[in-house]
């Protein structure tokens, strides 16, 4: 077995594993089995999320690991997220007691907000105007704030966002009381996000890729048909058969070596032990500047779900 090691460390200490497994869009009973088979390799980091509607069966892996000792609690970092339609203020709470039932733990290491949207309670989904809640009616600092006792009450270690634009997180840390540490965000050599990832440095924000291999397996509604495939590129390919690994395992170690958390999605045994061996690769200077090369700008999660009646728009959602 071989365990990642390298990791972020924060303030208090705290260690997350640069390399974690991601659980979004696991079928049911998948998410089940990815999690034994991830521990059993060596991963030590999850990312769930409450809107993944896998949790429990997640929790259930985990109580059979424990009970078995086959790991510790202590030993894991294990991240979840706030949904858009428990932003209000008495809905924060909750929501991550529900999540913690659902993990069957007794606390999480990292609660982010999923994204800096808001849904009326219920909404899963929007599917007209009256399904969103402008941000001038229910801002984000309000959300934030009420995400800050979970700390003080042991139900979370750490607090951060996820798909939050540079202005955004910038406003939200400079009236936070308790500092967000991590911005979890779509990166890849399609969308590398320089300014971003400088911006959330100069913070003390660590930053989370997701879809670092290009999120080929999303659903089809959220594809274009004539999108790049990542995994296909020339140069990318070209970069990882010289190293003599996978696609996939090369943009893994792009991104470690970025300093950024990664946490690619598999549910297949050998998958899984391939990308955790990526975390020993190191590309040379000439690989990182013809990556650098490959800047779309392209976003494979672009956010054209949240627009519904004109209360938000891209260009708002990501301050671009």
């Amino acid at each position: 077995m071989q365990t990642a090691r390298r990791g972020h460390r924060f303030a208090n200490g705290d260690e997350m594993p640069l390399l974690g497994l991601g659980t979004w869009k696991s079928a049911p009973g998948d998410a089940y089995r990815a999690v034994k088979a991830a521990i059993a390799a060596g991963y030590r980091h999850l990312d769930c999320a409450a809107i993944y509607a896998n949790e429990a069966e997640i929790g259930r892996a985990l109580a059979e690991l424990f009970a078995a000792g086959e790991v510790r609690r202590e030993q894991l970092w294990i991240t979840s997220k706030l949904w858009n339609d428990m932003h209000a203020p008495a809905d924060v709470l909750p929501a991550l007691r529900k999540t913690l039932a659902d993990l069957q733990l007794e606390y999480l290491d990292l609660y982010l907000v999923h994204w800096p949207i808001a849904l009326a309670k219920g909404v899963l989904a929007p599917r007209s105007a009256a399904d969103l809640i402008p941000l001038s009616e229910l801002p984000l600092a309000q959300t934030w704030a009420a995400m800050e006792p979970a700390v003080e009450l042991g139900l979370t270690r750490h607090l951060g966002v996820s798909n939050f634009s540079a202005a955004k997180l910038q406003a939200l840390h400079a009236g936070a009381r308790v500092k967000p540490e991590v911005n979890q965000v779509e990166l890849h050599p399609y969308l590398q996000q320089p300014e971003l990832l400088a911006s959330c440095r100069a913070l003390g924000v660590h930053v989370t890729a997701y879809s670092p291999l290009g999120s080929g397996d999303r659903p089809g509604g959220l594809k274009a048909a004539d999108e790049p495939v990542l995994l296909g590129d020339p140069v990318i390919v070209d970069i990882a058969g010289r190293q003599g690994v996978s696609a996939a395992q090369m943009l893994i170690a792009w991104a470690l070596q970025r300093g950024t958390s990664v946490i690619p999605k598999s549910i297949d045994p050998g998958r899984m032990r391939e990308n955790l061996a990526a975390t020993a690769l190191t590309l040379s200077d000439e690989d990182i500047q013809r990556i650098a090369g490959l800047e779309r700008r392209r976003r494979y999660l672009d956010g054209k779900f949240w627009i519904a009646g004109g209360v938000y728009s891209l260009a708002g959602l990501w301050d671009e």
